[in-house]
């Protein structure tokens, strides 16, 4: 739990008696490789920090998967929009190791929102952050070639590269496994 007590500090940091409210919240699930945290169509009721593996979220379809995202430990997960909204999500998440992950449920967070000091400060801070994470990956995928998104993920997350299947990564960065292939033998 120490994990994501750091986090939350480098956030904000929060009083022991709002750490201990918050902390109380939370539940501890082991998840085996490629077991699923979401379906589409199921509501978010979760927020996720996770303290070792990692996990994809990607919209499903019939001949292939639409991979849009990858969460690392020390980092929260979320299906947000419907967790947000309380609405079915259109996107699934997975496991792609072995992830342990600290929980907390909707009705808990507005809780903590509701009961402590530093709450919606800390939620405000991590909504915004989502946000930026958001429109910085649509702007690479509307002004940089798939080169430049190779690299750049190359450049800002170097675990995702050897810890994460090449056909995911194709797919993030809106290519063919082939065409990756093509893109990684130009750079090297």
């Amino acid at each position: 739990m120490e994990e994501i007590k750091k986090f939350m500090d480098n956030i904000y940091p929060m009083s022991n008696s709002d750490w201990d409210y918050f902390s109380a919240k939370l539940h501890k699930e082991k998840l085996n490789k490629k077991s699923v945290i979401i379906k589409t169509g199921e509501v978010e009721n979760y927020l996720s920090f996770i303290t070792e593996g990692v996990v994809r979220l990607f919209i499903p379809h019939e001949e292939s998967e639409l991979t849009f995202g990858f969460v690392f430990e020390n980092e929260f997960v979320t299906a947000y929009d419907s967790f947000i909204t309380q609405t079915p999500s259109i996107y699934q998440i997975e496991t792609l190791t072995k992830t342990s992950l600290w929980r907390i449920s909707y009705e808990d967070l507005h809780s903590v929102y509701r009961e402590t000091a530093s709450g919606n400060l800390i939620g405000r801070r991590m909504a915004e952050k989502m946000f930026l994470i958001k429109s910085n990956r649509e702007i690479s995928l509307l002004n940089k070639t798939a080169e430049e998104r190779y690299m750049n993920l190359f450049l800002e997350r170097p675990n995702l590269l050897k810890q994460v299947p090449l056909k995911y990564i194709a797919s993030y960065i809106g290519v063919t496994p082939q065409a990756l292939s093509r893109i990684r033998k130009r750079i090297t």
